[in-house]
């Protein structure tokens, strides 16, 4: 199992940013979560098969139709700050 941080910044809150992260890690297998930062960003934890994350990292840079993002930053993480299953809060 590999494990990722991404703190993703730009027009990702109130967009259906983490709903939709929900659904794209969910369709890859993954498990962790999304939630908001007090700066406006959006914090993803993702653990998985390292393709899936990778996956998941390319999707971020974009999001969804709403959203505008403008830095996705990447850096290691403990797979154990993640359950079962891909929450967002």
């Amino acid at each position: 199992m590999a494990a990722a941080r991404f703190r993703v910044e730009g027009k990702v809150q109130g967009v259906w940013f983490r709903a939709s992260t929900r659904e794209q890690a969910g369709a890859l297998g993954l498990s962790g979560h999304a939630r908001n930062l007090d700066d406006g960003r959006v914090e993803v934890l993702a653990v998985g098969e390292a393709d899936a994350i990778d996956a998941l990292e390319t999707w971020l840079r974009h999001g969804p139709p709403l959203a505008r993002v403008t830095s996705v930053q990447r850096e290691p993480a403990d797979e154990q700050g993640a359950g079962p299953g891909f929450t967002i809060g």
